[in-house]
């Protein structure tokens, strides 16, 4: 089957063009956030730079960070981590962050007695270190299978097991310290100058605690930052008896002499008050040696988003009450459909930078070679976009570390967001308006173009004859000019249709009399005696005029039932009764004819005139009559609801299927032609068909088959 488009589907086709204008949006939104994102680039690189340039040429901030080595040993050289809360000391590692992945395996490839390396094999420990506020923690997890304390009268503190660590304060000055237990609990700690020597002084400022375990024990304890400079160095001595020499010894180095002792970097506090003055740009900042050693960091990436925050945005936190509808239905119904597509900047994300010893990346690895650099990398769980830019620390023309600034995206998706979101509103409010202009637009056209199909409709019946003028439109456009043409076409075709109509009436006005003067001159020339040769000639002539004269009544006959069914009475009539009598004369004058009438029990009252119905008959039963070829012809009436219906059916010749509809028109036949003298005009039919119309009824014709032949419907309206 065939879609037909109208004019309002065409124009609302058209106008979803306009739903181009919101993908240009988005696409002009992108291209605005990736010069954003370069703008964010280059201003978080001057931020780098500002602060690299304030720390450049001082030598003071990186001196006592161990920063000068030129490389560093892991287990020997130091970093303290920056811990978020502080450490109970209670020999458990459960509140160190991170624990498994920060300590160091210390075992027998760590021995600096290569003479004891052999005496105890199994003799091992991790060790760990951090930074929280004013201290230095420290936790070593010893596997020892036979743990021996001092005994509670010993004077020495080295025939036992026991911890050795060894520091270089601020001052340059060496000291070395020993924890001996006597038991499980608190710390004994002590300052020694030289183990054979008297008896040690105690250093109360080393706290910590000595906790047993089944594979051997935990030593967890503090240092002041203040006792602590850029060297350090610790190692566990292993006795295996009371009172016993010592058999194994492992260290992170050598703690008896300052030349052979690791560094440790702890983050700087002069370098993070500098840093945390720079941590208003909305940004996070690290500080890291050359050898990528964290000094200061200051800021939360989940709070650098690149852009500065106000304390709300325009839009939100608004009363509810204080809402248009407009707002109301962009806030509950608009926005979470934008974000079906859109996605909303993570308020939480994984950031596998944080808390590490140092940082990595190419943009830092080339900031440490002299050259400032940006990279951009996604966080370990993949929610967030971090711009990262690094910028070179000279000392005396030399590289001894580097500034990295770091920001997320969050800021610029954000208002990326809110632009996309006020793009589509507005696109949406336009493509609404624009919608109902349209669908107006198009209803206007289409039912003036409707009214003007219906009145076209209506001026010409199904007959092909005028029955009404169609108004002519005074708009002044295109629509207007074609109803304009329709009115004049359809006045010049009433005019020739009245002319046509009423040619019949008068060429057999106009041709009576000269047929009437050559009827009588041929009936005077027959009074003469005429050769009998010429005799036919006048017969022949005789014959014509009849036929002639014959035609001109038919096609009167057609004017006068028309004039006569203007003035003609309407009356109430039982339509079976008049049918009944017209059966019964048509018997008599088609004696041959058998004629079968089946009536409807009831009476089959209608308005009209019974004359007119009666000569309906005459037309319908002469032409049954004439094509019948078993001599019989059916009639049956049915009462319906509202209507009286009556077939008249006869069985011979089929009707051509063109001929249908045509056959109720004027001059219309569907006799073939014959040396028959009775001319046939096609006008019975026709005569039919105008009486059916003036009793508001309808006329058709069909074939019907087994046995083969036609029916004429009728129809009428009861009274």
């Amino acid at each position: 089957m065939r879609i037909r488009f109208g004019l309002r589907a065409k124009l609302l086709l058209l106008s979803s063009v306009l739903f181009t204008v919101p993908w240009f949006g988005y696409q002009y939104v992108w291209e605005m956030e990736k010069y954003l994102r370069f703008g964010q680039e280059q201003t978080i690189l001057g931020s780098a730079r500002a602060l690299a340039t304030a720390l450049h040429e001082r030598p003071n901030l990186f001196n006592n960070q161990a920063s000068f080595l030129p490389s560093v040993e892991q287990g020997k050289d130091f970093y303290g981590y920056e811990l978020k809360q502080a450490i109970q000391l209670d020999g458990l590692p459960n509140d160190w962050p991170n624990y498994d992945s920060r300590i160091h395996l210390y075992n027998q490839q760590n021995s600096f007695n290569q003479v004891l390396n052999t005496q105890d094999s199994e003799h091992k420990f991790t060790a760990t270190i951090a930074k929280y506020g004013k201290y230095l923690y420290l936790f070593i997890s010893v596997v020892d299978n036979n743990v021996i304390f001092r005994a509670k009268n010993a004077q020495s503190i080295v025939n036992n097991d026991h911890l050795e660590i060894a520091l270089v304060d601020h001052e340059g000055i060496f000291n070395r310290y020993v924890i001996a237990n006597k038991q499980v609990g608190w710390l004994d700690s002590y300052r020694i100058t030289n183990l054979s020597g008297p008896f040690p002084e105690v250093a109360n400022f080393i706290q910590g605690h000595w906790l047993t375990t089944p594979q051997g024990y935990n030593i967890e304890l503090r240092v002041p930052l203040t006792q602590v400079g850029d060297q350090i160095a610790f190692a566990v001595h292993d006795v295996d008896s009371p009172g016993g020499e010592v058999i194994s010894s492992i260290g992170s180095a050598d703690p008896s002499q300052k030349e052979t002792l690791g560094t440790i970097v702890v983050p700087s506090p002069e370098i993070e008050r500098i840093v945390k003055g720079m941590s208003h740009t909305n940004s996070r900042i690290w500080v890291v040696d050359q050898h990528k050693r964290v000094l200061a960091s200051a800021g939360d990436l989940t709070k650098a988003g690149g852009v500065w925050q106000r304390t709300r945005l325009p839009d939100e936190n608004l009363n509810t009450e204080n809402q248009s509808l407009w707002q109301k239905v962009e806030q509950q119904w608009l926005i979470p459909l934008y974000y079906k597509f859109l996605t909303k900047p993570p308020k939480a994300f994984i950031d596998n930078l944080y808390d590490t010893q140092n940082l990595t990346g190419q943009h830092i690895e080339t900031a440490l070679i002299g050259e400032p650099s940006s990279q951009w990398r996604l966080t370990k769980d993949q929610q967030a976009v971090v711009l990262s830019a690094a910028y070179p620390i000279f000392i005396n023309q030399q590289v001894h570390g580097a500034v990295i600034v770091e920001e997320t995206t969050n800021g610029i998706r954000t208002l990326r967001n809110k632009a996309l979101e006020k793009l589509f509103s507005a696109i949406i409010a336009i493509l609404l308006i624009s919608a109902v202009v349209f669908l107006l637009f198009a209803s206007r056209i289409s039912n003036r173009i409707s009214r003007l199909r219906n009145q076209a409709e209506h001026a010409i019946d199904e007959n092909g004859r005028i029955t009404a003028n169609i108004t002519a439109s005074t708009a002044n456009d295109e629509i207007g000019d074609l109803s304009r043409s329709f009115s004049q076409v359809v006045n010049r075709l009433s005019q020739y249709n009245q002319y046509l109509e009423g040619m019949s009436s008068r060429l057999s006005h106009e041709l009576r009399t000269p047929i009437a003067v050559v009827r009588t001159s041929l009936e005077n020339l027959s009074l003469h005696n005429i050769p009998q040769q010429s005799q036919q000639y006048i017969d022949r002539a005789q014959g014509g005029i009849s036929r002639l004269n014959a035609i001109l009544t038919s096609m009167s006959e057609a004017t006068r039932i028309e004039q006569m069914l203007i003035s003609s009475e309407r009356v109430n009539f039982d339509f079976n009764q008049v049918l009944n009598g017209c059966i019964q004369g048509y018997q008599q004058v088609y004696n041959t004819i058998n004629f079968h009438f089946n009536a409807s029990d009831k009476a089959l009252i209608m308005n009209g005139s019974p004359e007119h119905i009666a000569q309906l008959f005459d037309k319908v039963i002469a032409n049954a009559a004439e094509f019948t070829t078993d001599q019989q012809i059916f009639i049956t009436t049915e009462d319906h609801a509202k209507e009286i219906v009556v077939h008249i059916s006869n069985n011979g010749m089929l009707l051509p299927e063109q001929m249908h509809e045509r056959l109720f028109d004027s001059m219309v036949s569907v006799r073939e032609n014959s040396k028959d003298t009775q001319p046939h005009l096609g006008l019975g039919l026709y005569i039919a068909r105008l009486i059916c119309q003036f009793h508001q009824g309808k006329i058709k014709a069909s074939n019907h088959h087994n046995p083969q032949g036609v029916t004429i419907t009728m129809s009428f309206p009861k009274a």
